[in-house]
């Protein structure tokens, strides 16, 4: 009788078991997101806002960082591949570099998308790439610093980011506006030098240093994003050159518009990376909902100035 009363709960327990499993959720399909850095707050917000559109359209969302290590970023692809995620979202430590990368994840059959950052490898496909309209920007960019400049005009430098297509996109808008003004009658501005700045905050600062250096009588920078103008700032004020020389920025982001405020940087393109992040959940939704989705979304920016 013992036995019996065991066996019995064994196999009610086996049922609860068996129950449990056919009433337990699906898992969710999981979106693998690599970005270039999680240092920089515009790629937390991208991140999060990708993470929060995702969940209302039943996906998840698992963020990595590449930290500028195209090397890491290709692994963390390969774990996403080997998780058999349902998408790929990059942002590109190198443009180029990356389309190893997503070769391989289309050879595995996930779908890749970019957001911020395109790839540039030529010949590889991702569904759709969305990001801030990079190239207008860079051409408001020089529109602030033709401004800046009033009626004298001057010398002015360029810290770039050559790795990172947006980056790229920003340095060739702004030249195109630096040369069209200079056909005109206006004040000349020369644009005398183009360093590296990586993108963040140290290397901005050595670079600055390194241009007040070459050229005493510099008068403005160009910096192609807020890390690395924030850093340009930092070298501008211990050379005591942060009266002569103006600064341009790129990206709106907090701290920057509070240098903006400050009268420390004159003026930013303004990018919406919570725009970006869910406009790339959005699109993924879609794509998965057999829609035909643009190969491109580009979001508009908007200029920040002391006076907006």
């Amino acid at each position: 009788m013992k036995c019996l009363y065991l066996a019995l709960l064994v196999l009610a327990g086996l049922c609860c078991v068996g129950c449990g499993e056919e009433n337990s959720p699906p898992e969710r399909p999981v979106i693998g997101l690599s970005v270039l850095t999680l240092t920089n707050p515009f790629f937390q917000d991208i991140a999060e806002n990708m993470r929060e559109e995702a969940a209302k359209h039943g996906y998840d969302v698992v963020v990595v960082s590449g930290e500028f290590d195209a090397a890491r970023q290709q692994n963390q692809v390969k774990d996403f591949i080997v998780r058999k995620v349902a998408a790929i979202v990059l942002c590109p430590c190198d443009s180029k570099a990356v389309g190893t990368a997503i070769l391989e994840a289309n050879e595995a059959g996930i779908a890749v998308f970019t957001c911020d950052i395109a790839c540039l490898a030529p010949g590889v496909p991702v569904v759709s790439h969305i990001a801030s309209d990079n190239y207008e920007g860079g051409k408001l960019a020089a529109q602030a610093m033709i401004e800046a400049l009033g009626d004298t005009g001057g010398k002015v430098a360029i810290l770039d980011y050559r790795a990172a297509e947006s980056c790229l996109l920003r340095v060739a808008g702004f030249k195109e506006v630096i040369e069209v003004h200079n056909r005109g009658s206006g004040a000349a501005v020369k644009i005398v030098d183009e360093l590296p700045c990586g993108g963040v905050k140290d290397q901005g600062y050595r670079a600055a240093e390194d241009l007040v250096q070459r050229h005493p009588d510099l008068a403005g920078i160009f910096a192609i994003n807020d890390p690395s103008a924030l850093g340009a700032r930092a070298a501008l004020e211990k050379a005591d050159k942060d009266d002569q020389v103006k600064l341009v920025g790129f990206d709106g982001q907090p701290e920057g518009k509070q240098a903006i405020k400050e009268g420390k940087i004159y003026a930013d393109p303004v990018q919406y990376p919570d725009r970006i992040g869910r406009e790339t959940a959005r699109v993924i939704a879609r794509y998965f909902e057999g829609e035909k989705v643009p190969p491109q979304v580009l979001i508009p920016t908007g200029l920040y100035r002391k006076k907006s």
